[in-house]
C-alpha cells in the first residue's frame, strides 16, 4: 500500500529541537515536491515548509523562516524536517504531502496522518 508515514514529534521544552521524518513507501519521491504542513486544534491548516524534487528549491512560511530547515535524501525516500528553536506557537500536527499548497493537501497523490509536536515547558 503506497503512503507517506510521518514521524519524530513529540514533546519538547521551548528552545529545543526536533527533526520530523516523512518516508515514503510503495512508491518513490523522486519526482514530487514535498509540502510540509501543520494544524493545530481550531486553527486553518498552515504551509510551513515545501522543497522541489531537485531540492534546489525550498520554500518557508515566515512564521519558521530561520528555524526550521527542510531536505530530502531520495536514495531513502524520505524528506525531512529540522524544527529548532521551538516555541510554543509551534504545537500543531505535523503532515506531508506530495505538494505544497495548503488547500490542496487532499487533492494530491499522497498525504500522511501526522506526527504531534507540542511545545510546552
Amino acid at each position: 500500500q503506497a503512503q507517506l508515514v510521518e514521524s519524530g514529534g513529540g514533546l519538547v521544552q521551548p528552545g529545543g529541537s526536533l527533526r520530523l521524518s516523512c518516508v515514503a513507501s510503495g512508491f518513490t519521491l523522486d519526482y514530487y515536491e514535498i509540502g510540509w504542513f501543520r494544524q493545530a486544534p481550531g486553527k486553518e491548516r498552515e504551509g510551513v515548509s515545501c522543497i522541489s524534487p531537485t531540492d534546489d528549491s525550498t520554500f518557508y512560511a515566515s512564521s519558521v523562516k530561520g528555524r526550521f530547515t527542510v531536505s530530502r535524501d531520495n536514495a531513502k525516500n524520505t524528506v525531512y524536517l529540522q524544527m529548532n528553536s521551538l516555541k510554543p506557537e509551534d504545537t500543531a500536527n505535523y503532515f506531508c504531502a506530495t505538494g505544497c499548497s495548503p488547500g490542496a493537501v487532499f487533492n494530491y497523490d499522497y498525504w500522511g496522518q501526522g506526527t504531534q509536536v507540542t511545545v510546552s515547558s
